[in-house]
């Protein structure tokens, strides 16, 4: 039960940090945000560990732990699956 409480506040902090900083009107609301927070967890937590290895910050984010460098992680793979979706959706 607290693995699935920290994937949902790693996953609400990375995703309102990452609309934060990610300039533009993506629209969603809470939901949206969480779970856009938590893939971009596993994102960022993957692509981290694939670059740095498996005992950096990045893989503490793909495993949901709530350090300052998986919320970092977590952010940069929010933010990355923003800007996918800005192109998705795009006009």
């Amino acid at each position: 039960m607290g693995d699935i409480i920290a994937w949902l506040l790693l996953g609400l902090i990375a995703g309102a940090l990452a609309k934060f900083i990610y300039p533009g009107n993506q629209g969603g609301g809470i939901f949206s945000t969480i779970g856009l927070g938590i893939f971009g967890a596993l994102v960022g937590g993957k692509l981290g560990t694939i670059l740095l290895g498996s005992n950096s910050a990045a893989a503490s984010a793909s495993a949901g732990a709530l350090t300052i460098g998986s919320i970092i992680f977590a952010v940069l793979g929010a933010m990355l699956l923003i800007f996918l979706w800005g192109l998705l959706v795009r006009k």
